[in-house]
């Protein structure tokens, strides 16, 4: 009646996919991001070329309410680089050494992260500045 459970023992070799899971959600949220910013700066330029489109060239100036939604989404955008970033990093650390394959660059799209993050703030910074 009562049969013995065999338990086979789980494999021991280090599993690369890990890390590439981890580098492909990363690289997920570096879209994420970018996509955001992109949206973001549409919606900044849009504001300008709308009047026109409607042929009204006197009211052709920048408006307030979407070059504040515009920036918002570009930070919000550089915020979620940053934060993909950090999250892989994290990841990275919980993971074994001897799961990252030998001659792997883990680093690269961390690094690459934090340039768009960097550069999204600079952006925003400067359709800001170039509105006032």
């Amino acid at each position: 009646m009562g049969g013995a459970i065999v338990s086979t023992p789980m494999s021991t070799t280090p599993d690369p996919r890990i890390l590439y899971a981890a580098e492909r959600t990363l690289l997920a949220w570096q879209r994420s991001s970018l996509a955001l910013m992109g949206f973001g700066f549409l919606i900044e330029r849009l504001s300008d070329f709308v009047p026109e489109l409607r042929q009204q060239p006197g009211t052709s100036g920048h408006h307030l309410v979407p070059l504040v939604v515009g920036v918002l989404f570009i930070l919000l955008g550089s915020v979620v680089a940053i934060a993909a970033s950090l999250a892989y990093r994290h990841i990275l650390k919980t993971l074994p050494g001897d799961i990252v394959v030998p001659g792997h660059w883990t680093g690269l799209g961390s690094v690459i992260n934090w340039i768009v993050g960097i550069a999204g703030c600079m952006l925003a910074g400067y359709l800001l500045f170039s509105a006032l």
